[in-house]
Parts: C-alpha cells; sequence; structure tokens
C-alpha cells in the first residue's frame, strides 16, 4: 500500500513506524498510509528551514516572486490531477475541488506581487539632513496547521505568502487527505523553491506540540475548530511567539420579506449543502423575518434538496459527496437525532440515504430543520454536515441580536432589496465577513480572510493585506549625513524636527 511521506530539505523522507489510515470516503476503503512524524522528524524539518532562511531572506523579491510565477503556471498545468485527489481522500466533488484550487491560486497570484507589498515607506528631511524609512523583514520560521476540509486552498493562504516575505516554512496538513497537499507542495520544487524554504510534514499532536514548544519557530498559523485555535494561540503566545489561530463558525443568513426569494433559495442551497458543509463559510442557519417569507422558503427548498444529486465524489456532475470520515458521518446522525428530539419540525431526513454501488460510503442526504430554537444543540454547535437551521423571528433587529448574542462571529449574510436594511446590518453586525444578496462572503486573495469573537484568535487575519503584516515586522529606520563643515553641540532635550 502506497504511503504517504513526508517533504524535508526538498527530498521525500520516511516516517519512524508510526502511520494512520488515509480512506476514500465515498467508498469506505482505506486507500493509503499517511506517515506522523515524531518529534524527532519535525526538528529535521525546522533544521532544514532554519538553514535555508539566510540565503533566502537575503534573495532579492522579485526572484522570489518569479518562483510564484512558475509555481502558478504550474498549478494551473496540473489541475485535474490536483482535483482527483481531493476528491479521492476528501470527498467534495470534482467541480467543488477544481473551484477551491482556483481560489487558491488567486492567492498565489497575490504573492506575485512580492515587490510592491513589501515596499516600505520613505520620509526624506523629518529633520535636518536626516531620512525615515520602513522595511518589511520577514520573522525567520514559520509554521502552518491546515484542516481537512481545504487541503489545497488553505495551505495556499498560508505559505505563498510567507514565501515571498522571506520567511522558510514548515506545512503540518490534515492527515485525513494529505495527497493533493504534498502533490502541490513538490510542484512549488518543480518551480524553483530552493532546498529546505517549504518543508511539509504529517503529524497528529505531537507534530502540533513539536511545533508550539521549538524555540526555533517564530510564528503560527492555524485553521480549524475552535478548542484547538485556542490552545494553540495560547500554548503559542505564552511562548513568544505570533499566532494567528482560526476557528469555528456558526453563519447565518437573514431572509428579509421583500428577499428575491428564488435567487435566496438557490444561493442558500450551495451555501448550505456545497462540499457537504465542511466548510467553516457555510450557511447553517437561515433566519427568517416574519412566518410568511419562512413558510415560502421551506416550500422552496423541499424539492430542491430531496432533488441533490449525491455520489463519489470523483463522478462528474454531482451536488454533494460523502463526509470526510465514518466519525463526520456519525457526529452529523448525531445531531439531527438531537434536533429531533429536542423538539425542531424535521422537514427533510438525509440520515437514511443509500449510495448505489457505495454502500458503504460516508453519506449523509441533505436535512432540513424549521422552527429551531436558540437553546438547541443544532443551533448552537457547529455541524459541519449539509444540515440547514431555520430560525423564526418578528424583525430585523431581533436577527441580528440572534447573530450578535452567539458566541462565532465568521460569516454572515442578508438578502434584501431595501439599501437601509442592509447598511444597518452591514454596520451592527459583529461578524468578520458580511455579505449583502452574497451567501459565503469569502474575501478575495487582496483583502483579508478572518472572523470575530470565538472564530479567531489574534488581531490579524489570513492573506492579503494582513498575511503580509503577519509574516513580517516592520523596522524604522532614521539616518543622517551631516554636511562635513557642520558641527553641532550636544543636545541634551527629547529631539524633534521643530
Amino acid at each position: 500500500m502506497t504511503t504517504v511521506n513526508h517533504l524535508i530539505h526538498g527530498e521525500m523522507t520516511a516516517g519512524t513506524g508510526r502511520s494512520a489510515d488515509v480512506f476514500n470516503p465515498s467508498t469506505g476503503e482505506v486507500s493509503k498510509q499517511v506517515a506522523l512524524a515524531d518529534r524527532a522528524t519535525m526538528q529535521l524539518a525546522i533544521d532544514s528551514a532554519k538553514s535555508a532562511f539566510p540565503a533566502w531572506r537575503n534573495t532579492p523579491p522579485a526572484k522570489r516572486a518569479q518562483v510564484m510565477f512558475r509555481f502558478k503556471q504550474l498549478l494551473e498545468q496540473h489541475e485535474a490531477t490536483i482535483s482527483k485527489l481531493i476528491s479521492e481522500e476528501h470527498g467534495k466533488t470534482l467541480e467543488d475541488a477544481a473551484g477551491e484550487l482556483k481560489r487558491g491560486i488567486e492567492n498565489v497570484e497575490f504573492a506575485c506581487a512580492a515587490p510592491e507589498i513589501l515596499k516600505g515607506e520613505y520620509s526624506r528631511n523629518v529633520g535636518p539632513n536626516i531620512d525615515a524609512w520602513s522595511d518589511m523583514q520577514p520573522i525567520g520560521v514559520v509554521a502552518g496547521i491546515t484542516p481537512f476540509n481545504f487541503p489545497a486552498m488553505v495551505p495556499l493562504w498560508m505559505y505563498p505568502l510567507a514565501i515571498v516575505c522571506g520567511n522558510c516554512f514548515i506545512l503540518k496538513p490534515s492527515e485525513r487527505d494529505p495527497s493533493s497537499t504534498l502533490y502541490i507542495a513538490q510542484l512549488l520544487q518543480e518551480a524553483g523553491l530552493p532546498k529546505g524554504v517549504l518543508n511539509v510534514v504529517h503529524g497528529d499532536k505531537e507534530a502540533v506540540d513539536a511545533l508550539i514548544e521549538a524555540p526555533e519557530v517564530k510564528a503560527l498559523s492555524f485553521v480549524g475548530s475552535t478548542p484547538i485555535a485556542e490552545y494553540i494561540y495560547s500554548e503559542g503566545t505564552k511562548r513568544g511567539k505570533r499566532v494567528q489561530a482560526l476557528g469555528g463558525a456558526k453563519n447565518h443568513a437573514v431572509l428579509m420579506p421583500d428577499a428575491d426569494l428564488d435567487n435566496a433559495v438557490s444561493a442558500l442551497m450551495g451555501a448550505a449543502y456545497g462540499s457537504c458543509g465542511e466548510r467553516c463559510m457555510a450557511i447553517s442557519v437561515a433566519v427568517c423575518v416574519g412566518d410568511q417569507i419562512a413558510d415560502a422558503l421551506v416550500q422552496k427548498l423541499i424539492p430542491q434538496i430531496k432533488a441533490l444529486k449525491i455520489g463519489a465524489g470523483t463522478s462528474c456532475g454531482l451536488d454533494m459527496g460523502p463526509l470526510v470520515t465514518a466519525a463526520a458521518r456519525d457526529k452529523v446522525k448525531g445531531y439531527i437525532d438531537a434536533g429531533v428530539a429536542q423538539g425542531a419540525s424535521l422537514v427533510v431526513d438525509g440520515r437514511d440515504l443509500v449510495v448505489a454501488g457505495n454502500e458503504n460510503g460516508y453519506f449523509v442526504g441533505g436535512t432540513l430543520f424549521d422552527k429551531v430554537t436558540p437553546e438547541m444543540t443544532i443551533y448552537t454547535d457547529e455541524i459541519f454536515g449539509p444540515v440547514l437551521c431555520i430560525v423564526r423571528v418578528g424583525s430585523l433587529e431581533q436577527a441580528m441580536q440572534l447573530i450578535n448574542d452567539h458566541e462565532y462571529g465568521n460569516g454572515t449574510c442578508i438578502f434584501t432589496r431595501d439599501g437601509e436594511s442592509a447598511r444597518l446590518f452591514c454596520d451592527e453586525i459583529e461578524v468578520g465577513m458580511v455579505g449583502v444578496n452574497v451567501p459565503l462572503p469569502v474575501p478575495v486573495a487582496y483583502h483579508s480572510f478572518g472572523g470575530w469573537k470565538r472564530s479567531l484568535f489574534g488581531d490579524l487575519h489570513a492573506y492579503g493585506p494582513d498575511g503580509v503584516r503577519f509574516y513580517t515586522r516592520k523596522k524604522a529606520i532614521t539616518q543622517r549625513w551631516p554636511q562635513r563643515a557642520s558641527h553641532e553641540a550636544a543636545q541634551f532635550a527629547f529631539p524633534s524636527n521643530g
């Protein structure tokens, strides 16, 4: 059976004995083994990155960007291979996998602008014969820990930008679907990246703790669940590391009485059931302002949910594939059971879905609950599955209070034709990413991605301008070259430009 190994100092490196199964979620079969690093293996990667850093930090940004230009071209050339690897191990459809990769490539495009984004500021004659400027310098060895649900896109949020900023990077991807992540990293080596600038090490908590505890690692980026995000942020920052840790979400869509319902339904179908709901930006709650819009929404959703095309992700023309693991499937079914037990109205039940020819796959069909209340676990918790909950309220103000009271503040949206309502919502909602008639308001690569409250630990969001700030340290330099004939007496007052 194939083993997915580590990429350390440009070479494939075998594990030390520990490994984990990699499953095909469409069939339930073990397809590969992935090596799990111990601390010694992780230290090899850290040492490699540390040794590569001095030369890489002194490589001109334009040359770093040239590597990214070649990398982007290789990613586009190998789109079909990467999408197939994602689908085989994650379960998402080929079309969804290709879309994920394209969003990752957008971040590589942003990184190609390294000479522009790394320009500092310059001021001449801030005082007599004194000039001042800022310099954006790399941090050193940095690391990223990424989730299973976007094995291509989320790593591409991190290391292209970190690398063009002059850092060396260690990536610890999810052990559930590692092949596409490793393949993409090998393409970056093919694009001309020097050995040691990017290392990929697979592992579990032992590998994560090794990164947290290593003094050579100066910064950590993480995307995953809130408990682990909080752990990494707490443990990393108390060791003096810079940390950005993106956690969980419970994203609400507000439907006003004047919403374009047909467009809202189409948007909700993709946002709630795309990628089987395994997205941190998935819409899992529809907050309907008034019973009339709620009743109409339910009636329009029912036939579309029942008509979802569900099957093995590697088949073409599907809407949904399986969940990533058997445990994920069982967890989602458990939430549906809890929703019924707690009194929600189960309108469409996806628990008994069986896909012909893939009876052992990890499938759950599209599920819809109505009359959900805030104390129910299907409302409070991030289900991470194809389950949409409808909550009914009497006003926009009540809808906003509901969202603002939730512990998560990742993404939200409003469907309305009224500009006043949209403006109020955008101004007053306590959520980091907001859409107006846009269900998944994921910022483009030249903005930045991040939520509020317990959806983000740290001050800086991912990628874009915040990513540049995260992966660099700004140094302010003030320089004076006095005229040869001049001589000034010592000054004992605090200096100023007056």
